[in-house]
């Protein structure tokens, strides 16, 4: 179904959130299922996915990381906006085979890469991450690794639409969206969001 704010955009996604989510939690007993994060188009990914391709100078040419792809929705995004190289990351192996069905879908090519990057440098001009600050340890691991990413140079697009754990202190705001959002899932039919980038030091 397309996304509902990047309509350019088709997902394979769940179309009833509770079922889904039940279902998981029903089997992560017995095989160990992770939660279904990439059948759904989170607000952060979302955002991010407008703000791409609203802008796609910003990755046009360019070498583009998308972590915690979830969906493929942003990887997806900077492809169509004429990256020369996307890859999407992330530690679920649902949400690889979901990229790979996804990006197919789109006609995009997308370089879909298991386990956990973080920590690597593998020289990306960009980097995007949608909605990675809901837990703790996660949010404070990734923030650090992706400021290091930044401080060397690389362009790095936070997409938040006010998860409890993002570090506001070492990010600055560029844009607010009102995304659309599965109420079953955040409580709210609308969640303002932002794009962020981290501050520049003096």
């Amino acid at each position: 179904m397309p996304v509902d704010f990047a309509p350019e955009i088709s997902l394979h996604l769940a179309d009833e959130a509770t079922a889904l989510w039940q279902k998981t939690e029903d089997d992560l007993d017995v095989i160990g299922l992770p939660p279904p994060f990439w059948a759904f188009a989170w607000a952060g990914g979302q955002a991010l996915a407008r703000y791409i391709l609203d802008h796609p100078n910003l990755v046009a040419g360019k070498r583009v990381l998308d972590i915690g792809s979830g969906s493929g929705l942003v990887a997806i995004a900077a492809a169509k906006s004429g990256a020369v190289h996307v890859c999407a990351n992330d530690i679920d192996e649902f949400a690889i085979c979901a990229i790979a069905l996804n990006a197919h879908e789109n006609g995009v090519s997308v370089d879909v890469v298991p386990g956990d990057m973080c920590g690597r440098d593998d020289h990306f001009d960009v980097i995007l991450a949608g909605d990675i600050s809901y837990e703790r340890d996660m949010a404070e691991r990734l923030t650090s690794w992706l400021a290091h990413l930044s401080a060397r140079g690389a362009d790095v697009l936070i997409g938040d639409p006010g998860r409890a754990y993002l570090d506001h202190d070492r990010l600055e705001p560029v844009a607010t969206y009102d995304v659309p959002v599965n109420h079953s899932l955040e409580d709210a039919h609308m969640k303002p969001t932002r794009i962020w980038r981290f501050r520049t030091r003096s």
